[in-house]
């Protein structure tokens, strides 16, 4: 008998995951990946497609579940402890690129997966998945209007440095770096701008729409 006979479904899907994009890359998000790492893993074919039944979403999702799993492993709370709030969130976010930079293939064609119209609010519950993820690690523990407003803007930053990070050719990513760099002081900014209208005793409501607007599309 095999090891991996006695796995349940949920756990042969966290073991595909991250061996599912190097497949992707060249077959896409399609069942064919999901066979050449089950065959890899010596997990039974049938079995496997069992596990990702809910197709080319379902798939992604498990493997950026295992990226956040793995930015987790690559900066424990000590080493980030160490660090300032905005320090944090970029390590936290450059943690997950240089994860993601070995499968940018498979990432491009992800992130065309998730734009699909029928797709968009799975893709948006897996950004602020992300987000959340990368604030709870940064000590995070907000729980008014700030708990919100901070992941949205984070899942913001993040998506738009993804869709920079999938095109960059440059040494080391250091344009998508830069990006990130600019983008993170800009949320900072918005947080201090925030600590302002509440003192002041309003506006933040019209104001968060317009700047998460500009997260997203930033000027040129």
């Amino acid at each position: 008998m095999s090891d991996t006979d006695d796995l349940t479904l949920d756990e042969i899907r966290a073991l595909l995951a991250p061996i599912l994009p190097r497949h992707a890359a060249f077959d896409g998000w399609r069942p064919q990946a999901v066979a050449m790492a089950a065959q890899e893993q010596g997990i039974d074919g049938d079995v496997a497609q069992l596990a990702f039944a809910d197709g080319a979403v379902g798939m992604i999702d498990a493997w950026f579940a295992s990226i956040d799993a793995a930015m987790l492993d690559a900066l424990p709370a000590e080493q980030l402890s160490a660090l300032s709030i905005r320090r944090r969130i970029i390590a936290l976010v450059e943690a997950r690129l240089d994860l993601l930079a070995p499968d940018r293939e498979a990432l491009r064609r992800a992130l065309a997966v998730l734009a699909m119209p029928n797709n968009v609010v799975h893709a948006g519950k897996l950004g602020w998945r992300a987000a959340d993820a990368m604030w709870r690690a940064a000590g995070d523990t907000a729980t008014d209007l700030n708990h919100y407003t901070k992941r949205m803007t984070l899942s913001a930053v993040y998506a738009s440095t993804l869709l920079v990070f999938v095109n960059d050719d440059s040494d080391d990513h250091a344009d998508s770096r830069a990006f990130l760099a600019r983008r993170v002081e800009d949320v900072m900014r918005f947080e201090k701008a925030k600590a302002k209208f509440r003192n002041a005793g309003g506006g933040e409501r019209l104001s968060l729409a317009r700047f998460v607007g500009r997260l997203r599309y930033p000027a040129i």
